[in-house]
Order: C-alpha cells, then structure tokens, then sequence
C-alpha cells in the first residue's frame, strides 16, 4: 500500500504555517520582564500585549545531528519608551551552528552580536534574505507599522541560550531615534 504524507504548507504572502506537527509559542509583554531598557515604561503597558509569536514544524527531536527545523516568526509593530518590540534573542548553545532568516512581510531590523560583543543590524524587507553566521547571538525588531514575519531554517541540535543574552544583553540596542532605527551602544 502506498502512504501518502501531507507536508506542511507556508503561505508565503503571509508566512503562515499550516499542517500536522505545526506548534505556536505566543510571548506577551509580561513574558519579557528584563528585555527592555526603560523599565518604567515596561511597567505601565498591558501585560497581556502581544509582542512576537512563532510557529515551528520540528520532524526530528531537538538535538538530532544532520536534522533541520522550520518557523515563522510574526513580530508585533510597537514601542517600549523609543525600543522597538523585539525577540528575546539568543546564541544557539552549540556555537558552531548558523541559521537563515527570509522575510515574508514588514520591516524589521536582525539584530547582530559576535562574541566579542560587536553588535551591528541589517535592514529587513520581504523579500530579504539573512544569513546568521555561527557565535552570533541575534534577535529581530519591529521597525515598521505593521506585523513583521519572517521564516527561519536553523539546525535541530543547533539549542537556544537565552540566558547570556538575558544576563548580559546585548553591546548595543536598537532604538527609535528622530523617527528611525538608531543602534545605540550600551554603556
């Protein structure tokens, strides 16, 4: 007997995941205590606000060698004080691991920093391919007025740190200066 699978499917006018196997982690405002710079305004906006959502289609278990994960990240336009919304960004835990970020709609800006803490951005449009080199802790920001979606393609056994970049941060932050993105080292 012949078994036909039905592969997941991407709507690549909006980014979204569809079929079995797809998972969704939603992260909201309260979700991100510590992310932002200005602690005071963090404190004063609705918990319950959506800030990113990501969908994922993951066919082997997490840490498989040779095996590849699947996503779609959609992160809300908005502003904590002059940030803009953001991931919580991460290094991959096995450091030698890179990853591909192609941006289906909105702007943004992927978020770079290598370890010695040089930090730069690259503009992102759909259309715009990213590719994240290996040691390279990333996150991206919303720049624009509308959802900003992009895919990624990263490696199974490839892990997330979030917590260097939760203790650490990043050497610098993206900032809404005069209207327009600004990188803005941290002291």
């Amino acid at each position: 007997m012949l078994v036909i699978n039905e592969p997941i499917r991407v709507d690549f006018s909006t980014g979204e995941l569809a079929g079995e196997g797809v998972e969704e982690v939603c992260r909201t405002l309260g979700q991100l205590e510590g992310l932002f710079r200005d602690k005071e305004a963090w404190g004063v906006m609705n918990a319950a606000q959506l800030v990113y959502r990501v969908q994922m289609f993951r066919p082997v278990a997490e840490g498989v060698v040779g095996g590849l994960f699947w996503g779609t990240t959609f992160v809300e336009p908005g502003l904590v004080g002059d940030e803009y919304f953001m991931t919580k960004g991460h290094f991959h835990v096995l450091r030698n691991r890179s990853e591909y970020y192609v941006t289906t709609g909105g702007e943004g800006a992927l978020i770079l920093m290598d370890e010695g803490r040089r930090t730069r951005f690259e503009l992102m449009r759909p259309g715009s391919v990213h590719y994240i080199p290996s040691s390279h802790a990333h996150r991206v920001a919303n720049t624009g007025s509308s959802v900003l979606s992009f895919l990624a393609c990263w490696p199974s056994d490839a892990g997330h740190d979030y917590e260097s970049v939760l203790e650490h941060g990043f050497s610098a932050r993206l900032r809404r200066v005069d209207g327009s993105p600004f990188l803005v080292e941290e002291p």
